[in-house]
């Protein structure tokens, strides 16, 4: 693609699609088009930060067509010079199979190489491939001095991971007290799946002293901010009374948050509200789609509940349940992506 078209393509793009963008009077040459032209023209002259926006504009489709290849290969330039970002990035696609075939042996040397420069994210990563042997020998003393390198920088994952480590106890010796102080750590940036782990400890008073109004209060700050556990959680909270006041429409809000990422608990417990009407308008359609959901995930309850609704629905309904499933299971996957991407 020539230096021109490509300008074309991303200004065009960036008009249209307007995600994510400097504002600006884009129509008029404002300051979109002028970062667009500058990250252009430097990444062409081999700018190794240019390179990487580039790469990344390439990645999540932002102003451009969504390309995984494309993105890789400017992530490549970049990481050839050694930028640990671009070398973190492509380690990610290596690791997950995205615009290059799926090597864990080569997600490793690129994460090695952004590791050694003190790249956070780059030293979790490592963290977990020697966690779980992937693209190298299983090692959890390794994983976990990486895990600490990342946690000693700040990186609220690394944090919230050391945490369940402290808390598990099956890698290092238990030490509940350390793991709230992780888990504390991550909880404060705002990460929500620590602050899940952390009103775990309140409400079970390990490593701080019991405290249940502290516990709902972390619960329900990392259900806002999306964690599936969390939203779960407080779903079965208020479905059951548990510290709150029962109230089903509000326990099927949060359970329906969950399920709405793929947790498979929720998506039955969805199911069964539309089943049988409580907390929502009973609907046999939505029921059995939910159900189907849990099921394509090998849940054997949700199984129970597709041959149960099976025995009495109509054919009709049956054909509108599969079709609504097909396409959530379609979302689903396609926001399980996306939002992996935000967190890298």
């Amino acid at each position: 693609m020539t230096r021109a078209m490509l300008i074309f393509s991303i200004s065009y793009f960036s008009c249209a699609a307007g995600q994510d963008e400097i504002k600006g009077d884009t129509a008029g040459g404002g300051a979109s088009s002028v970062l667009e032209e500058w990250i252009l023209t430097n990444a062409l002259k081999g700018d190794a930060p240019a390179q990487f926006l580039l790469g990344g504009k390439y990645a999540a489709g932002r102003g451009v067509r969504e390309n995984d290849v494309e993105a890789n290969k400017w992530y490549r330039k970049a990481a050839d010079q050694g930028h640990a970002p671009s070398q973190y990035k492509l380690g990610l696609q290596y690791g997950l199979g995205e615009g290059v075939p799926k090597n864990h042996v080569e997600a490793h040397k690129w994460y090695r190489k952004a590791a050694d420069q003190a790249y956070a994210r780059a030293q979790y990563r490592l963290g977990l491939q020697y966690d779980h042997g992937a693209g190298v020998p299983e090692n959890d003393a390794e994983a976990n001095k990486w895990y600490r390198k990342a946690a000693d920088q700040g990186y609220a994952r690394a944090q919230s991971l050391l945490g369940v480590i402290y808390a598990s106890g099956e890698v290092v010796p238990k030490d509940e007290v350390e793991a709230v102080r992780w888990f504390r750590k991550a909880a404060e940036q705002g990460d929500g799946e620590a602050q899940f782990f952390l009103g775990n400890m309140y409400a079970t008073g390990k490593g701080v002293a019991q405290n249940d109004a502290e516990a709902l209060k972390l619960y329900r700050k990392a259900a806002e901010q999306g964690d599936s556990s969390a939203q779960f959680h407080l779903g079965n909270k208020y479905a059951t009374g548990k510290g709150v006041a029962k109230n089903h429409a509000e326990g099927y809000k949060w359970f329906l948050l969950a399920a709405e990422q793929g947790m498979v608990k929720a998506q039955v417990n969805v199911g069964v509200m539309y089943a049988t009407g409580e907390g929502v308008p009973k609907s046999d359609v939505e029921g059995y789609k939910w159900f189907l959901l849990a099921a394509s995930q090998g849940d054997a309850s949700a199984k129970n509940g597709v041959t149960k609704m099976e025995g009495y629905i109509t054919s009709d309904q049956r054909a509108k349940g599969q079709a609504l499933a097909s396409a959530e299971k379609t979302r689903i996957n396609n926001f399980l992506k996306w939002k992996l991407q935000a967190s890298e």
